[in-house]
Parts: structure tokens; sequence; C-alpha cells
């Protein structure tokens, strides 16, 4: 049993080595369905999960994404650590979650376990977490921060910190395994406090998708804290899938929660629709069905909406691998409202409610795609725009960065976490480039008064 067991591994391993290498192919643009009725292939089932990850590398000097016509592109800070999720203060102060996964022991068992350990080490993560939030300041307004000081660290309590959000003068910061704050002033560069938590949030053993990401209704009486699932498809039992999978509402007052939406296999990017007040998520679906299923996508939730994890996909698209089934939840499944494409690993979202871009790009929608392990050929690793009319997505994704792989395949930068500055410019953290590059109009200056 054990000869086979290796033998297996082994295999797997080959498979990893030779699917990881360069193909000029694999760089191209992918072309995906997206949409609110997007293509949905027939299914493929493997037995190895292809692998198709892009070397983490870093950026050379001087280099840079690729700004869309019309638009360009800057480095606002660099030299980051991991930079996973960036925050504007009011003031015009930038903060950066500088984070990486804890510890999962239960996590990655088995021969795919396996493999998705040594795609993790290829990508550049499973170094440990700096635990850090690092404030940046651009003093002088010329679209570059010249100071930053760490704001909170893991003296603070800090743990994989992902999510952050100000509400009045209490500053909230998701963990991996809970809601803490903090007290803040304005202008602040560090707080010295330990944070007081508010609420414990699912975590380990497994805590296979540990990002929590974080923001507040606009009346601030209650935090929305996203959490992913605890496998691909349920297969850990469903018993380790409590509460997971799902956006939870936080009283903020008295720190209980409830489920507030369901069935999101790895919800992030929570933000609140200018047009509508919605609450609008980005999510990653399921692996291991082909190169073109299941595409992520964005979508408003509903309150008590059910979105098909694990048991059906887009809809009633039931996946026969989960047993035992469940009609009954498949039957009442949201459909999502806009495909995201395959494997894209979109984890951030932020709708564009300044005045800097030009009025056809208002109140939609920028999305940070972090880019795919499993596809050939790749796809996400950059950032899109999706116009919105009425509330709703009303055209095309729209590429704002690209030119994250090199041409050898290899990935610069993956982006993550994306934000609207002070001066209505975008903020993308980049966490294997360390950098947060600023987007602005091509016709505007970097510095905007």
């Amino acid at each position: 049993m054990r000869k086979n067991l290796m033998l297996a591994i082994s295999i797997a391993a080959i498979a990893l080595a030779l699917t990881a290498c360069s193909d000029p192919q694999d760089t191209a643009t992918a072309e995906q369905s997206y949409g609110a009725s997007p293509n949905l292939p027939a299914p493929q089932h493997s037995w190895i999960p292809t692998v198709n990850i892009a070397t983490a590398t870093s950026w050379p000097s001087g280099a840079k994404p690729k700004a869309a016509n019309g638009m360009q592109v800057n480095a606002f800070a660099s030299g980051l650590d991991h930079p996973r999720t960036v925050y504007v203060l009011p003031n015009g102060d930038v903060l950066v979650a500088e984070s990486n996964a804890p510890p999962k022991p239960g996590d990655s068992k088995g021969i795919k376990g396996f493999i998705y350990k040594q795609v993790q080490k290829w990508a550049g993560a499973g170094v440990p977490s700096a635990n850090r939030i690092t404030l940046l300041r651009d003093a002088d307004g010329d679209g570059v921060a010249e100071t930053r000081s760490t704001f909170l660290s893991a003296l603070n309590g800090l743990r994989s910190p992902f999510g952050m959000v100000l509400v009045g003068d209490e500053f909230y910061v998701a963990n991996a395994d809970s809601i803490i704050k903090f007290p803040y002033q304005t202008g602040t560069t560090k707080i010295n406090a330990a944070g007081t938590k508010v609420a414990d949030l699912p975590g380990g053993p497994i805590n296979h998708h540990w990002t929590k990401d974080l923001t507040a209704s606009p009346d601030g009486s209650k935090l929305y804290v996203t959490v992913g699932s605890n496998s691909n498809v349920g297969e850990n039992t469903m018993e380790e899938e409590v509460y997971r999978a799902s956006v939870l509402e936080v009283d903020r007052a008295t720190g209980k929660w409830r489920v507030f939406a369901s069935g999101l296999r790895n919800p992030n990017g929570p933000s609140f629709n200018p047009q509508t007040g919605e609450l609008w998520v980005v999510v990653n679906e399921r692996d291991e069905l082909g190169d073109d299923l299941v595409p992520d996508y964005m979508t408003s939730v509903k309150d008590g909406g059910f979105y098909g994890w694990p048991y059906s996909y887009f809809g009633q698209h039931v996946d026969a691998r989960v047993q035992p089934q469940r009609p009954d939840l498949v039957a009442k499944a949201i459909v999502p409202d806009y495909a995201l494409g395959a494997h894209t690993a979109s984890l951030g979202l932020v709708f564009n409610t300044g005045n800097l871009f030009p009025p056809e790009m208002a109140n939609g929608a920028f999305i940070g795609q972090h880019g795919s392990w499993n596809r050939k050929p790749r796809s996400g690793y950059k950032v899109i725009f999706v116009p919105f009319k009425d509330g709703k997505p009303s055209g095309k994704p729209q590429d704002v960065l690209t030119g994250f792989l090199n041409d050898e395949g290899e990935a610069q930068g993956r982006p993550v976490g994306v934000r609207i500055d002070k001066q209505g410019a975008l903020l993308v953290a980049d966490d294997v480039g360390n950098t947060i590059w600023r987007v602005t109009p091509a016709a505007t200056s970097a510095a905007v008064r």
C-alpha cells in the first residue's frame, strides 16, 4: 500500500514538473465566457488536476505592468512583504495588509494535497506571514508614498490579516480566525493598543481558504466578513463546512453574527454598490472540472441567498462529484450576476466611486485577478474593469493592467486587492511584485489635488 502511495506521489510530482514548464501559448490571453449568460461546456474529470502555475519571480528594475490605452501606472510603494489588500483612510493615508496563510496542519492531505503544496511553493506562497499592516503616506500628492510606518503588527494581535475597515473611530481587522478592533485617531501613524476581539471566525486546523475580507454597512451598524470553504467540493465532509463558503453579518455592538448568504465557495472583495446599496462579492469557484469550468464570478448577495456550492454551479448545474446530492438546495440556487472567466482567481473588487476616470466608468467595478494555477492557457493575472448601468454589469470586461506574466510565462507580479484612493486613482496590491501600483488616466498627472 505504501509503495503504491509513493508511486502515485512520484507520478503526481512528475506531472507537476511537466505541466509547469514554460509554454509560450500559456501566456496568451485566454478566450473565455464572461457576463450574465456564460457558455458552460460539459465537465471534464481527471484523477490528477491540471497544474500550470506561473512561477513567481519579481519585476526587473524599472519594469511595471502595462496600462490600458488612455491610462498610466506608477509604483505608489514598493519593497513590501506580500501585500494582499489595501485600504484608504479618510485623510488619504493608505494601509496595506502584508500577509500570508497561517499554518494549516489539517489541509492538503493525500496526493492532491501534495500537488497543492508544490503549487503554493512555485507561486511564491508558503512563506511566513509578515502579520503587519503598513501605513503609506503621500504628503506632497505626487502619487508616490514617501513615508511608511508599521501601523499594526503581530504584537497588536494580527494573525494573517486580510480585510480592513474603519467605522467612526474604530478600526477593524479580519484575521484568519477572528475580527479584532482598535481605537483610531485621524493622522496617527502607529497604533500601540492590543486588539480587542469582536468575534471569532471559522478557522483552523484545515482553514483551506484562509482569507477573511471585511467591509461595513453604509450606516456602520453591521460588519460583513467573507469566509471561504474548507475544500474544493466538500471532500473533507460537510461537517467541516459549517458557517463556511459564506458571507457573515456581524453586529458591531454585540459581536454576534449570522450567515447572511451561503453557497459561495471562496468569496472576497465585499463592496457596496453605490447605485443600489447592495452588497457585492467576487467568488473563486471550484476546480477539477476542466479548463473552462467553473467560471469565477461577481454577484450581489441577497440576505438568506444560497449560490449553489458545493452541490451546483452557476444556478442549477449539478456537480455529480458531491455525495449525497441535495436537490432541494440546487432548486433554490441563485444564478450569479456576472461570470469572470474560469480559474482567474478574482480576489479584489471595488466600485469606482471617484470622478477621476472618464464618466463612462462611473460606478463600474475594478477587479483584481490573481491568476490561475490549473488552466491551459493561463487566465487572470491582470486587473479588469466591468462597466455598470442601473446598478448591474452592462458590458464586456476591459483590461486595465496586464503584463504580469513575462515572455517566459513567469509571474512578475500577481494582483490581489484593489481600492480607490482619495483622489480617485486606482490602487492595486501586487503580492508577488511586492508593490502597490497606482493607475490614473494618462492625461492626468500623478498628482491630483
